[in-house]
């Protein structure tokens, strides 16, 4: 685990480098569908955020279990909270999804743009009249 990794695991007080891994990589917090939607709601709600009420009303699962998934996303940089009277609304981390980004462009990008090229470079064969399937033998 990189030295800064470490040291953040540590602040939270993790229950070891496993532990912290998880909890701050993003891959890691968006590989649960329900972490997704609570992402996807995020981004589709008013922009000043949405509290863990509001959030369990529009999902299958309990208000004590979005927050824990809110504390995860939290934990992994892609979500914020703000404190507004006696309620926390949360909404998206722009820094923390523009990091994940960011790296996506690095990894798939140079691979996504050759695709791209492949794909609109590539004449697609003309089918003939009335042929539904792959040739058959009857077609010779």
């Amino acid at each position: 685990m990189p030295a800064g990794r470490a040291a953040a695991a540590a602040a939270r007080g993790s229950g070891g480098p496993q532990a912290g891994r998880r909890a701050g990589d993003p891959f890691e917090a968006l590989g649960d569908p329900n972490r997704r939607a609570i992402v996807e709601l995020l981004g589709a709600g008013a922009p000043e955020g949405r509290s863990v009420g509001e959030l369990a009303a529009l999902l299958p699962i309990s208000r004590p279990a979005v927050s824990r998934h809110l504390r995860l996303l939290k934990a992994a940089g892609l979500v914020v909270e703000e404190p507004r009277g006696t309620r926390r609304l949360y909404r998206l981390h722009d820094e923390g999804l523009a990091a994940v980004r960011a790296y996506l462009d690095r990894v798939w990008g140079d691979a996504a743009a050759r695709f791209r090229l492949t794909a609109e470079n590539t004449a697609i064969a003309p089918r003939r009249a009335g042929a539904g399937g792959p040739p058959d033998h009857r077609d010779r």
